[in-house]
């Protein structure tokens, strides 16, 4: 079960990627701690992989920039992660509105929605 938990928390952190990406750019250790603030404990071996495999699927771009004497890589969204974001952002909501429907205590509703696409 550990796995799958994992394996949902990493999408929920790729799409955190490309939110704060779309805003402005981003760098890797600014983002492990933005990612803390949202109960996200991630090493810069978890995230910079990421951030990498994002980059190479084209939904980010690097610069590197000299800050303070060292070198650092700044992510910014793509048009090709802007498509993937929007899309994703409307996932989030339908998904977001099915399962919270049925927290909230809509027991009734939800059930219906159930039965409703299982015919």
């Amino acid at each position: 079960m550990r796995d799958i938990f994992r394996e949902t928390f990493l999408g929920f952190i790729r799409v955190h990627l490309l939110h704060h990406a779309a805003g402005e750019r981003i760098f890797g250790t600014e983002m492990i701690e933005e990612l803390a603030r949202h109960g996200y404990e991630l090493s810069p071996g978890t995230l910079y992989p990421i951030l990498h495999a994002m980059e190479s699927a084209g939904y980010l771009a690097s610069e590197q920039e000299l800050v303070a004497g060292k070198l650092r890589r700044y992510y910014a969204i793509t048009p090709e992660g802007l498509e993937v974001l929007e899309k994703l952002k409307q996932k989030v909501r339908e998904l977001t509105r099915e399962v919270l429907e049925e927290e909230v205590g809509n027991a009734d509703t939800a059930g219906k929605a159930r039965r409703k696409r299982r015919t």
